[in-house]
């Protein structure tokens, strides 16, 4: 009876895990970079209205 050559299947496994992971992160990168700017100006936004001492996370949270 043959031998199933484990080592073999095993960087099989890791070649697909690492396959997925490029892809995920490459369609990442193509959201990203399809995102529309809108949501990062609101966050600089509400920083520049901050007052000194005061964080943009802190302004926001009176704002509510």
């Amino acid at each position: 009876m043959a031998k199933t050559n484990f080592g073999y299947e095993k960087r099989q496994r890791e070649l697909e895990k690492k396959r997925k992971a490029e892809e995920k992160a490459r369609r990442k990168q193509e959201a990203k970079r399809d995102e529309p700017n809108g949501t990062e100006g609101e966050a600089s936004d509400v920083s520049a209205d901050a007052p000194e001492g005061e964080s943009a996370e802190t302004v926001s949270q009176n704002a509510s």
